[in-house]
């Protein structure tokens, strides 16, 4: 009878499902529309993946068209992202979600953005105002077909401003500004182990071209020599009751991405080629990446950002191809400030005592039990010169301590931003003028021209610091700044037409030790740029096909180097010699069908914590490994000498425990965790069979009905380690959480279309067919395309729609 009825409420949610589609989930994507604020009819016309391409006769209406159909397509992403980072996420999902929205409007990136806007020039401003007016036509004319998410979910839609649009944009800049969480947690280490100890466990980061070099093999981190040195105003044991579980081990401080350019004399073709492969969470359908296509008497443009703003940063134009990475520049600093004892409504700056500004502001909380179904709660937020008092706010800084948060985009900003500078970019010159005016977003970028020149330059603006290293939170003494000035984009990292032919990031150390600023004590560890370097640093010439499969190379460098160690020790022992004889037979690829990957990444996760424990804790060192760019090259380094006191149980004190010894205890583990859900013979394991991933709908993430309105798990090749990117977390391995989020390759000598896919699809309406028609190509590596020349768009156009004026 229970099946009978299971079966029953199926069949009705699938027939709700259709009448949904058909009914609340129709828009128009033929035929005419008016829009109101065009100059002259614009035509949008879709091709078989639902992508649209806008033609239109000058730069503003196309604009004004691009905010349209980005809405038809997002809308329901578009609001999540303007709420989240405006910090009203409580208006649609209630109380569960007012600490996110304490903290965003605590951080403030929605101010800095209205704050910027107001310095922006008048045709600037056009712009962006252009890009909200299609969106506000949409949701002011278009009711009768908004995405079924937004009437599920109750949402009211109120008009967007300008400084919404450009706050996602800093939200971009925000969200790959990982510093802050390795200050909180390099400062719980030193808590923890005080500071000669914690400097054993600091970052090594690497920049393989300066080890190729013979210039340096990889030093500890800066600020492993300034913890040696001691210093008597750093407090210890800032962070004692801090709640590190919710906040530090966040596998999304792993954010990144791979991207490179050759130039003709590696080309195939006679002209640069240009990838990129942005590494997010892409799990939520349709994924976070939206591409599309402007044409204009001005500039063609095929290229892709974030719905919600209208700068494209991702492809190419007639002229120049673009790609963006995670440059990891410190742009953020936490301050120790000092209540004043006579008056704690204020702060001290040596024997100044200066008044916190406070401002108040008003949540929105949806409640079932209020009237008209909303309560309204305000909060206090306190500034200091630096910025504002977050500790209490942010999750692990559950301090008495007063921390202040300071972020270098808050106060970099230019008169000018030019966000669609690329659209109109001809040379790798054009492209270096616009990435000077992104001072919110520190990346390492590519590009390339069809004049044969190819460039990386790292964006974003850095300060200057008198201290120098800044990997720990720094107390205020005085009111002298810290921050004396800024790194000079001309002196930013980059690489301009080097003799090599190619130029390539993948968030790792970009910058020698002969730099002269203090760049950043947090970057990617080296392995998969050290695989771009054998892939790319070959002679011979390489067509899109290779620069394809290079994007989805799992070949584990990592692995490479610890695993004949690790299998050497199990060899030599009965109860392990099994999985020693499937690592010394293995390839080093991360594939779905072996077995060995399953066992690195088991024993070596095991080992790890083993490692580390026994003199953090359990809950330290969850948050450690959560972190893997913090430790992974300092274990490794461990691990190849052979010898570390940190081998040492220091729970065991009769017994002197070593690397052999912690290797076989880890490979226990693993036949335990394994066999009983994979079977007792190691041999028959795979790395598919747990290394997936899994796609699902935002409305339903977990529980009855996600695999209803999701898209299934999928078996994921690769690792954290590799190019074609599976991030798992070390807490809860090893289901992928980061992965690619769009594949483009483009060919400055094929004008017809450029190699990209998707990890879901273009459309982002549940039961829509584009919403993940992509994602088997994705999983399997077949060719997508993003059409580029007018005749490749005609001939798969599937849908025109005429917006009119």
């Amino acid at each position: 009878m229970r099946k009978k009825w299971v079966l029953l409420a199926v069949a009705v949610i699938l027939i709700a499902g259709i009448i949904a589609y058909s009914s609340l989930n129709h828009y128009q994507s033929d035929g005419q529309l008016q829009l109101a604020g065009l100059t002259e009819p614009v035509r949008v016309v879709r091709d078989e993946k639902g992508m649209p391409f806008i033609y239109a006769q000058n730069h503003l209406d196309a604009t004004l068209a691009q905010g349209f159909i980005a809405a038809q397509d997002r809308l329901f992403q578009m609001e999540l992202a303007r709420r989240s980072v405006a910090g009203r996420l409580a208006e649609i999902f209630g109380e569960g979600v007012m600490a996110s929205d304490i903290r965003n409007r605590t951080i403030g990136i929605h101010r800095a953005a209205n704050r910027h806007f107001e310095l922006l020039p008048a045709d600037e401003k056009q712009y962006l105002q252009s890009y909200v007016d299609g969106i506000n036509a949409y949701i002011e004319t278009r009711e009768d077909e908004y995405p079924l998410k937004i009437r599920l979910t109750g949402m009211q839609l109120d008009p967007w401003t300008p400084a919404d649009s450009l706050a996602i944009f800093y939200l971009v800049g925000w969200s790959g500004a990982a510093n802050l969480r390795s200050e909180i947690l390099a400062q719980s280490l030193v808590d923890a182990l005080g500071p000669d100890k914690a400097a054993e466990i600091f970052p090594i980061n690497i920049n393989p071209d300066e080890v190729a070099a013979g210039s340096n093999d990889g030093s500890p981190s800066p600020a492993t020599a300034f913890l040696r040195l001691g210093d008597e105003n750093r407090p210890v044991n800032l962070l004692a009751d801090r709640r590190l579980d919710s906040y530090l081990h966040n596998d999304q401080l792993a954010l990144g991405s791979n991207n490179w350019a050759v130039n003709s004399s590696l080309s195939a073709g006679g002209r640069p080629i240009l990838a990129g492969d942005p590494h997010l969470d892409a799990r939520t359908l349709p994924g976070p990446i939206y591409p599309m296509g402007i044409i204009t008497p001005q500039y063609r443009v095929v290229s892709s950002s974030i719905a919600g703003m209208p700068a494209l940063l991702i492809g190419r134009n007639e002229y120049v191809a673009t790609a963006v990475t995670n440059g990891y520049g410190d742009s953020q600093d936490l301050y120790i400030e000092s209540l004043d004892p006579e008056n704690p409504e204020n702060y001290l700056e040596g024997v100044d005592s200066i008044a916190f500004e406070v401002i108040e502001e008003t949540l929105k909380v949806k409640d079932k039990q209020a009237a008209n179904g909303f309560r309204y709660e305000t909060i206090s937020i306190r500034l200091t010169k630096r910025g504002p008092v977050v500790s209490g706010v942010l999750k692990g800084l559950d301090t008495d301590r007063v921390l202040s948060l300071r972020w270098a985009m808050a106060e970099s900003m230019r008169p000018t931003l030019r966000l669609d500078g690329l659209l109109f970019a001809k040379s790798v010159d054009d492209v270096k003028a616009v990435l000077k005016n992104w001072t919110m977003i520190s990346g390492n970028w590519s590009f390339a021209d069809v004049e044969d020149n190819i460039g990386f330059h790292a964006s974003g603006r850095l300060p200057i610091r008198s201290q120098g290293d800044s990997t720990l939170p720094y107390p205020v003494q005085n009111s002298t700044d810290n921050w004396t000035g800024w790194i000079p984009f001309e002196e930013m990292p980059h690489s301009y037409n080097p003799s090599r032919g190619w130029v390539g990031s993948a968030n790792h150390k970009v910058v020698d030790d002969g730099y002269p600023y203090y760049y950043s004590s947090y970057f990617s560890h080296s392995y998969r740029y050290r695989r771009m370097r054998e892939l790319l640093g070959t002679p011979s010439v390489k067509g899109v096909d290779d620069h394809w499969q290079f994007q989805r190379d799992t070949r584990n460098l990592l692995a490479a180097s610890i695993v004949p160690v690790m299998a050497r020790v199990l060899l030599g022992h009965s109860d392990s010699e099994q999985l020693g004889q499937i690592l010394a037979n293995w390839n080093f690829e991360d594939d779905t069908e072996l077995a060995a990957p399953l066992i690195f990444h088991s024993v070596y996760g095991e080992f790890a914590r083993l490692v580390f424990e026994d003199e953090l804790g359990a809950e330290l060192t969850t948050a450690l490994l959560g972190n893997p760019y913090f430790w992974q090259e300092r274990l490794g380094r461990m691990i190849l000498s052979g010898q570390s006191a940190w081998f040492d149980d220091t729970d065991t004190e009769a017994v002197s425990e070593d690397l052999a010894g912690l290797l076989r205890r880890a490979a226990a583990l693993t036949v335990d965790n394994l066999s009983g859900p994979l079977g007792a013979n190691p041999a028959d394991w795979r790395w598919g069979d747990v290394h997936q991933i899994e796609f699902t709908s935002p409305l339903r993430r977990r529980g009855p009905g996600k695999g209803l309105l999701g898209a299934g798990s999928h078996p994921f090749p690769g690792s954290g380690e590799t190019l074609h990117r599976g991030i798992y977390s070390f807490s809860a391995p090893f289901d992928t959480t980061i992965s690619a989020s769009l594949r483009m390759v483009a060919d400055m000598a094929d004008d017809e279309k450029i190699l990209a896919v998707l990890p879901g699809g273009q459309s982002g309406r549940l039961f829509d067919s584009h919403r993940d028609d992509q994602l088997d190509d994705f999983i399997s590596g077949q060719q997508r395309y993003w059409w580029f020349s007018d005749r490749a768009i005609e001939d798969h156009t599937e849908s025109e729609l005429t917006l009119v004026p």
